[in-house]
């Protein structure tokens, strides 16, 4: 198939879904433009069947905002012309499904079909399309899509919820490259004394930096830890709450031993160094680090929130136990546990090895895209018919 994936290429959890996606299905012969206002930081710019098209944006004087949506559809539809896409394939709500609408609508005037899917990821639902002067356009756009996939059933749910929304949508959970993400003994030996002493326990944390991550709990977390038992941090990321952090850091005279590393493209480099994730967010619809932790046989300390329970079980339902879950801002508890499973070496590796089988048995790659092609196949053969 020849499909158009558009996203914001930035650092945050849709862009990598939708690039690794990307990565993946040209991987597997397809045909895969993205076309997005910069090049998404995961790509190289030399992998195979992949391009990529730039959406120049006019700054004329009167524009006081560069109308971005409009400039985006205007390049989906000259792609999806020039190269005949299959299919566009849309990640987060706003503005990107309205920009896919018009595209479609555009071509529609001169007889080509374009059918789109809407990907949602969280945010675009639980946060910017519930806004007042955003829930009626994002609401349009979802029920608009041709087809519309959630990577929950948390976030599905909520959608219907929020939206009133009745048709269709499609929950495809997010994926890893079990391959990729992984723990290679050789690699963690020569890396982690790097960033940890050989009888220092390695925690991490990855993220935007965005308030709804709560790294000020992560901060607070790690020094209870590191009090108690000899340990250092890791900080994979960057965003607006890292001067807090750092001044938190200060504070509590934790400073020299966090990590702060910024962001970084070779965090399957980085996660299997580590001993622990931390993942209090307030919301997550999936968590997407906590499973790329997971992959690396990382097992994470998060709160029971959005599609967390989905992926993280803390024994609740009779397995093997891949995590722990706490509520929101229960520092205190989260501390206290990840302080007895540091110490205890044979719980931790249990958790390990388990976090490391629910990645492979559920959310590899190889599960996951056959989804997605499917649901392609699905979407475009009723396009074509409905046509």
């Amino acid at each position: 198939m020849k499909i158009g994936i558009t996203c914001y290429p930035t650092y945050g959890g849709s862009g990598v879904v939708a690039t690794e996606l990307g990565i993946e299905l040209a991987a597997r012969g397809h045909d895969i433009h993205f076309i997005t206002y910069s090049q998404p930081f995961r790509l190289t710019g030399r992998e195979a069947n992949i391009h990529f098209h730039e959406v120049a944006v006019s700054n004329y004087p009167l524009f006081e905002h560069p109308p971005y949506d409009l400039a985006l559809a205007t390049r989906m539809a000259e792609v999806a012309e020039f190269y005949a896409l299959d299919l566009l394939h849309v990640h987060y709500a706003i503005p990107h499904s309205v920009s896919a609408l018009l595209a479609r609508q555009m071509l529609a005037a001169n007889g080509r079909s374009l059918p789109f899917i809407t990907t949602l990821h969280g945010t675009d639902i639980t946060l910017v399309g519930l806004d007042h002067s955003y829930w009626p356009i994002t609401r349009f756009g979802i029920v608009e899509s041709d087809g519309v996939t959630a990577i929950s059933s948390h976030l599905r749910d909520r959608t219907r919820e929020a939206f009133g929304v009745t048709s269709e949508i499609e929950v495809i959970q997010n994926f890893v490259n079990c391959d990729v993400y992984t723990r290679n003994p050789e690699l963690v030996a020569a890396m982690r004394p790097r960033f940890a002493a050989a009888d220092e326990r390695l925690l991490v944390h990855l993220s935007n930096f965005r308030p709804v991550k709560r790294i000020l709990d992560v901060v607070q977390v790690f020094a209870r830890v590191a009090a108690a038992i000899p340990a250092r941090l890791m900080l994979i990321g960057d965003g607006p709450d890292r001067s807090a952090a750092e001044h938190l850091a200060l504070q509590l005279k934790v400073q020299d031993r966090i990590h702060f590393v910024g962001k970084q493209d070779n965090v399957n480099e980085l996660l299997p160094l580590a001993d622990l994730m931390l993942m209090p967010s307030e919301m997550e619809s999936f968590g997407l680090a906590a499973l790329e932790a997971m992959a690396c046989s990382v097992p994470s300390i998060a709160t029971r929130v959005g599609g967390v329970p989905e992926l993280i079980n803390d024994g609740q339902v009779g397995e093997e136990p891949n995590g722990l879950l706490f509520e929101v801002g229960d520092i205190s508890a989260m501390s206290e546990a990840a302080i007895s499973l540091l110490r205890d070496d044979s719980r931790l590796a249990a958790m390990s090895k388990a976090a490391r089988k629910t990645a492979q048995d559920h959310f590899c790659a190889s599960r996951i895209i056959p989804q997605y092609e499917s649901y392609y196949e699905r979407v475009i053969a009723r396009s074509r018919s409905a046509s």
